[in-house]
């Protein structure tokens, strides 16, 4: 049995789960969120509490046990507590700037790149005088806040030599010593 997928979820106070068509939708004060599973894996709802139970002992099955539960759990969480991403741009002349759902970062090359993030996520970004310039992203989906974060890394990933590039808030890069190092 998964140790993972064995472990009963329970459903805070201010959260509806309903399950049906092999759709599963969570409720709670941040949103509403839905994720479809595959029907070999049963859902029971009873006394506040979500169990997982799988049809057999397959390969398969016993792979998805785990990752539904996760999944669930993911939900359950974003709708009452939500999630934030935090990034770091370190670079001279390195620039971020929010207006609406509209992120525009200065990285460097010729042009600004301006982004349009989904309405699902509360962006914020600063650039403060004496500090690294910052982009911070809330959503209850912890998939697609971590999809866009990944995304904006991607524009300008930290390189091992100077350190320059986006990174996520306490993420520690491995710096590397360069040529004159070598003498």
């Amino acid at each position: 049995m998964s140790r993972i997928g064995k472990a009963p979820i329970t459903i805070p106070e201010g959260v509806t789960v309903t399950v049906e068509n092999a759709l599963i939708k969570v409720t709670g004060p941040k949103g509403e969120l839905e994720q479809a599973y595959d029907t070999a894996i049963g859902i029971e709802i009873a006394d506040n509490a979500i169990t997982f139970t799988r049809s057999s002992e397959h390969r398969d099955y016993r792979s998805k046990h785990g990752l539904y539960r996760a999944l669930v759990m993911n939900m359950v969480e974003g709708v009452t507590r939500g999630y934030t991403k935090e990034l770091e741009l370190y670079g001279v002349g390195f620039r971020a700037a929010s207006q609406g759902q509209q992120l525009t970062l200065n990285l460097g090359y010729s042009h600004a790149i301006v982004m349009e993030l989904p309405k699902e996520i509360k962006l914020e970004a600063e650039t403060k005088k004496g500090a690294p310039p910052f982009v911070k992203l809330e959503s209850h989906d912890k998939q697609l806040i971590g999809t866009v974060a990944a995304k904006i890394r991607s524009l300008r990933k930290p390189e091992p030599y100077k350190g320059k590039g986006i990174r996520y808030k306490g993420e520690e890069i491995r710096r590397k010593a360069g040529k004159t190092a070598a003498k």
